[in-house]
């Protein structure tokens, strides 16, 4: 059986990485250490999204990565927005830059559904997230995603208009638009630090409420749940999908 990575190689298929930070220096190091070093990802592209503690310092140390400064923090969209416009290859991968228990082969498992053409779109769902996303097997927040290129390229202007935090869910209005195929793949070990680990629990809280106000900017509660269950129908992994169906039909067929 071919490898991905040699797969990749043959049809000469190029991968950007794009990781936006702000204020992220005691967590980037960790992020890069796996991207910089990862046969998969042809370039890497950190954009410093205004941070005052450091990080691009960090960034600095990896000879490899290309670094991006903003002066100003303008928020994760406009962030993205940069590191799209800025990418070389065909396929995106984003990853975000506060990811803890990073392996090489959680990024290979990422990439592998676009590159063997199983999939469009390929999405993370990390131990840390929320219970219901892990209950249906579906993150529709997530930041780890692949993508190709050409799919945000065409929508520069849109992104660089959004809310601060609103670039997952304008992502999920193209790829539902597109009825593009979708491939999650599941990273057992790999959390995220929570708002609330890095500012306190207060200062935490409220940063999390303010990125739920940008989500609800791009699309309206019920939207989102309509959104996700597009997703759901999405995904290639029909075996997945056949098992969660079961259970939630099973209350009713008992019934009747």
């Amino acid at each position: 059986m071919t490898s991905p990575i040699a797969s990749a190689t043959d049809r000469r298929v190029r991968i950007s990485c794009i990781i936006c930070a702000y204020n992220e220096a005691p967590r980037i190091g960790a992020v890069l250490a796996v991207a910089c070093a990862h046969p998969l990802l042809d370039e890497v592209i950190v954009v410093d999204d205004g941070s005052t503690d450091g990080t691009a310092d960090i960034v600095r140390r990896f000879s490899s990565a290309r670094l991006i400064s903003h002066e100003i923090n303008q928020g994760k969209s406009a962030a993205m927005a940069t590191g799209i416009a800025a990418a070389q290859s065909e396929l995106l991968m984003l990853l975000d830059a506060d990811l803890k228990g990073l392996a090489p082969n959680h990024v290979t498992a990422l990439a592998t559904p676009v590159l063997s053409g199983k999939a469009d779109v390929s999405l993370s769902l990390r131990q840390n997230s929320l219970l219901i996303f892990r209950a249906i097997g579906l993150d529709f927040v997530s930041g780890e995603r692949v993508v190709r290129k050409e799919l945000l390229d065409e929508a520069l202007k849109e992104i660089h208009g959004l809310p601060r935090f609103g670039i997952e869910v304008f992502m999920n209005r193209l790829i539902v638009a597109r009825r593009l195929r979708i491939a999650v793949t599941h990273w057992p070990y790999v959390t995220q630090s929570r708002k609330t680990e890095k500012l306190g629990y207060w200062k935490g809280v409220r940063a999390e409420w303010r990125m739920i106000a940008d989500l609800l900017k791009v699309t309206y509660p019920l939207a989102l749940f309509s959104q996700t269950w597009q997703l759901f129908a999405l995904r290639v992994d029909h075996a997945e999908r056949a098992k969660f169906s079961v259970r939630m039909r099973k209350p009713r067929d008992t019934a009747a």
